[in-house]
């Protein structure tokens, strides 16, 4: 049987799943997390590797003479040298479009969040504010309606058109920038230009990957053309925003709230400006990790090294 290593098997199974089904297909080694250091050592022996977030280079790749498959537990596979992989006719594939429901509605708890502000209040009335308050309500901040206010969706993959589909459950106006724009576009949806999006959006929400063409892409001049009360959510990747940028408008009141569960950085340094910044949320990289999600992830996992044995690779890469 194929010997099999997981690097980093913790965030996508801290413990509710079963591996059993991935256990069936070879003898298996799992490791929460792996440093650096460790990688070589630990998969000295891999004929089938799998990875979320622990990166395989080029010199690691090429030390490991007895690989012949690299699983990546995620939809990005930028932690992967392909070029060396190729090199070595390894196997790399990847897991498309487990999390599309999940990070979808994540977009939104994050939406609600900035709207309602329901964690601020709910801590308040524990805090004692409600009872102690001369009226039968209160609210600590301006609260929103979505109906009628324009959705900017940046990115028409699977998830950008599901946050399509919900906004408009709302009674949202969606807009939205692709470079291109699917066959199977929500009806509801307007493709606009990336430049007219911002300017025109109440809410702008990110669902691009990270490319060199979108690194960096909302920074300063561009969050400078939103209008002051919008909102900026992003589920997709830290580094599509200037992140100093961002707290710099946030704090100036530039515009008005802003919603990340990813970071350029993750875990993130203390001193990251988003983590004090003016009403903004940030949340732990969590978007994709419901147990439904995750049990997606592993079946797929699952049936991408089942492929791979049985000589017909599905979902590959590069």
């Amino acid at each position: 049987m194929p010997h099999i290593v997981y690097l980093d098997s913790h965030t996508l199974n801290p413990g509710d799943l079963s591996w059993e089904p991935l256990r069936a297909l070879g003898e298996i080694v799992l490791y929460d997390r792996t440093p650096v250091d460790q990688v070589i050592e630990r998969a000295a022996d891999a004929e089938i590797l799998l990875t979320n977030k622990v990166a395989l280079d080029g010199p690691t790749i090429r030390a490991l003479s007895r690989l012949r498959y690299i699983g990546v537990t995620a939809t990005g596979y930028n932690v992967i040298d392909i070029a060396a992989a190729r090199e070595r006719n390894v196997v790399v594939t990847n897991v498309p479009a487990y999390s599309t429901q999940s990070v979808a509605q994540m977009t939104f708890a994050l939406l609600l969040e900035l709207a309602q502000h329901v964690g601020q209040h709910a801590r308040s009335v524990r805090e004692g504010r409600w009872s102690a308050n001369p009226d039968f309500c209160y609210w600590e901040r301006p609260l929103l309606e979505l109906a009628e206010m324009t959705m900017g969706i940046v990115g028409l993959g699977q998830i950008g058109r599901e946050v399509a589909r919900l906004a408009d459950a709302f009674r949202m106006n969606v807009i939205a920038a692709s470079r291109h724009p699917p066959a199977d576009l929500p009806p509801a949806v307007r493709v606009v230009a990336i430049d007219d999006l911002f300017r025109n959006s109440d809410v702008v929400s990110l669902h691009c990957p990270l490319t060199p063409q979108t690194q960096n892409m909302v920074d300063a001049q561009r969050l400078g053309t939103m209008k002051p009360t919008a909102l900026l959510i992003n589920t997709s990747r830290g580094g599509l925003i200037v992140e100093h940028d961002l707290a710099e408008a946030l704090n100036a009141g530039r515009i008005a709230g802003a919603a990340v569960d990813v970071l350029s950085t993750e875990p993130p340094s203390a001193s990251n400006p988003l983590l004090s910044a003016r009403n903004c949320y940030v949340t732990p990289h969590i978007a994709w990790a419901t147990r439904a999600s995750r049990e997606r992830l592993l079946r797929v996992t699952v049936d991408n090294v089942h492929a791979f044995l049985a000589g017909t690779p599905v979902n590959r890469v590069g």
